[in-house]
């Protein structure tokens, strides 16, 4: 029988704390792709919110992954799913993103560029947001 997977915690306060500079500096720079500004409002309250995140570079110029290392309940990939759309700031650009769906980590390393496989397979996340790049 498979043990379920392990819960994850979330973030210390220290951690957010100590990394926060450096993600807001790096992330959304044309310069630097491997890191985006994500855009959404509160579910509840409608506030709105702007995340640093991780983009996990994919074959397609359609989809975008989101690595969530403590898990498919962040408060940001919440709002995410339960407003259908979101706007990211990404290589200095803003891109409309829609439909958000939650995705394993198989699905991530199927759709990763090839370099990348291999880190998602030892970074072993438990979920990742797929997002759609909009038409409009």
């Amino acid at each position: 029988m498979a043990s379920p997977a392990p819960r994850r915690s979330r973030p210390s306060a220290l951690l957010i704390k100590a990394s926060a500079p450096v993600a807001w500096a790096l992330a959304g720079r044309p310069w630097f792709p491997l890191w985006a500004v994500i855009r959404h409002r509160g579910r509840r309250s409608g506030t709105p919110y702007a995340t640093p995140v991780a983009i996990v570079p994919t074959r397609s110029h359609v989809t975008f992954l989101i690595g969530l290392p403590w898990g498919p309940s962040t408060n940001w990939a919440q709002n995410v799913l339960a407003a259908g759309d979101a706007v990211l700031l990404w290589r200095g650009h803003e891109i409309k993103v829609t439909n958000p769906r939650l995705a394993g980590p198989e699905v991530a390393v199927e759709q990763a560029r090839p370099l990348f496989k291999r880190i998602l397979r030892r970074a072993r996340l438990p979920a990742f947001l797929q997002l759609d790049r909009s038409s409009l």
